[in-house]
């Protein structure tokens, strides 16, 4: 089994193709015209988007899929048939991509090994994928969304013409990925996994660092070694020291002192490389004189909310400004990047009521939020936090964080838990942490599935609410039935 990914011409078949980081690497990989298909068992917009550029999508995960690459499955045996061949005229076996949420009994994964094929996580494509461009790779429990895209879209409206993978939507490339002709690479890198060690990237960017994956990581301390290690491997670190994990562990891993090449902050006080004075929070966006060590650059605009995405925003200055960009070619891209979708996103207003879509999911991004919400949210208007927890071990270990994150919430509505696959051992509920919440918060409604979430929200919603859904499952399934309820003329009476 060869130890590589390549990328000469031999096949990708990826289980699950349908995710937002797999789907972003299949798009990459079929825009450069490699043979690609993939399963998912929920066929959705993404994997429509992949078949409308040539891959192939099977709707089952089955040993026979294995079939289109010109290998025949059989049941007491598998091999190769070699009289068929594979798309680009090779019959040698594909390589089969996948994430760690494909485990070992899936029957797909199981015939792959049966094969020989060679067998790669989605984390082996992109660390091969960023060895080969000068990469620029977006690393931090918060933000990273964000970061990477504003530093893709900067590039883009600065001429570099970037490949971008994200693990989000973007209506710039219309997708969570673009192909660009130059040598430039911008990546989101996950750490939820452990897999943020296989990268190295020329320029890494830390944007901060807490523990949020408790299924993963038994303490903060593991995850901080993850991005030590991440932070070894780059070229260029740029890292947020107004995170007191990246200020004070990452600098000293290990008596290397391993601190970021660049820094950067919200605070002038800090002597970071780049800071921020005269910030303005509005409604409509952020606007900040920035410094580059110690000299003004001039004045940042954006359109996103909130003291988080200022950071984020200065994250992506000193990629451009590492790069020789002028300042005013970075504000102007900047100033015009809209955000990915599901990061504050408007979804409509119906009956004066604001529905926006928000993927926070962790305790620090919720209050994050929410303080940006309230800072849109006009005099005397609600701010309705609707949230569905995910995962049963995030909820269980940061249960008194949640408790206390709501505080710029005026109404908070809690689902029960989207399990993402984890099983429920009974130690904790969605109506327990909206019990806990209530602890801390005046006004906390429980609904236990997401269509008497739609029900109390029609009954509940005023106009002049701003209805804020949070979380990273399926509870943004239930903003567009509300709107369609809402815009649905009254039955009339006789």
């Amino acid at each position: 089994m060869n130890n590589s990914v390549d990328f000469a011409g031999r096949p990708f078949h990826f289980i699950g193709i349908g995710g937002i980081g797999m789907s972003a690497l299949a798009y990459v990989l079929a825009k450069r015209q490699l043979p690609v298909s993939g399963s998912d068992l929920r066929p959705n917009h993404i994997t429509r988007k992949l078949e409308s550029i040539g891959t192939h999508i099977f709707s089952r995960q089955e040993a026979s899929n294995l079939e289109f690459f010109g290998t025949k499955v059989e049941s007491k045996e598998i091999e190769l048939n070699s009289q068929q061949r594979f798309p680009g005229g090779s019959s040698t076996l594909p390589q089969v991509i996948c994430s760690t949420a494909i485990n070992a009994n899936n029957l797909e994964y199981q015939a792959a090994i049966k094969l020989g094929c060679p067998i790669f996580h989605r984390s082996d494509v992109l660390a091969a994928l960023i060895a080969e461009h000068h990469s620029i790779a977006v690393a931090g429990t918060h933000g990273k969304t964000t970061t990477s895209s504003m530093i893709g879209y900067m590039l883009l409206a600065a001429g570099l013409d970037p490949t971008i993978i994200v693990g989000g939507e973007v209506n710039a490339w219309e997708g969570n990925a673009r192909i660009g002709q130059s040598p430039y690479l911008v990546a989101e890198a996950d750490e939820s996994d452990g897999s943020l060690v296989k990268h190295a990237p020329e320029i890494g960017i830390i944007t901060n660092i807490e523990l949020d994956h408790p299924d993963h990581y038994d303490t903060l301390e593991e995850v901080v070694e993850i991005f030590q290690t991440f932070a070894k491997g780059c070229k260029t670190l740029i890292g947020s020291i107004d995170c007191a994990t990246v200020r004070e562990l990452l600098r000293n891993a290990g008596g290397d002192r391993l601190k970021p090449t660049i820094t950067y902050s919200l605070h002038q006080d800090t002597a970071a490389d780049y800071t921020v004075t005269n910030i303005d929070y509005r409604a409509d966006g952020t606007t900040a004189l920035v410094w580059e060590k110690g000299k003004a650059l001039g004045v940042l605009k954006l359109r996103l909310l909130g003291r988080h995405n200022l950071s984020n925003a200065l994250a992506a200055v000193a990629v451009g400004r590492h790069l020789g960009l002028a300042f005013g070619d970075i504000a102007k891209g900047i100033a015009s990047f809209e955000g990915a979708r599901r990061r504050f996103e408007f979804r409509g207003e119906v009956d004066g009521i604001t529905f926006i879509d928000d993927y926070a999911h962790h305790p620090s991004e919720i209050r994050a939020t929410l303080a940006a919400a309230r800072l849109q949210a006009r005099p005397g208007q609600r701010v309705v936090a609707i949230f569905q927890p995910h995962r049963y071990s995030r909820t269980l270990t940061f249960l008194e964080e949640f408790a206390e994150s709501f505080s710029h919430a005026d109404l908070v509505v809690l689902t029960d838990i989207y399990s993402a696959g984890e099983p429920n051992l009974g130690q904790i509920s969605g109506e327990q942490l909206a019990e806990k919440i209530a602890q801390q918060h005046p006004q906390v409604v429980y609904q236990p599935t997401i269509a008497t979430v739609c029900e109390y929200l029609l009954k509940t919603l005023r106009p002049g609410d701003l209805a804020l859904f949070l979380g990273a499952g399926n509870l943004n399934q239930a903003i567009p039935e509300i709107i369609t309820t809402l815009c649905e003329p009254a039955t009339a009476t006789l």
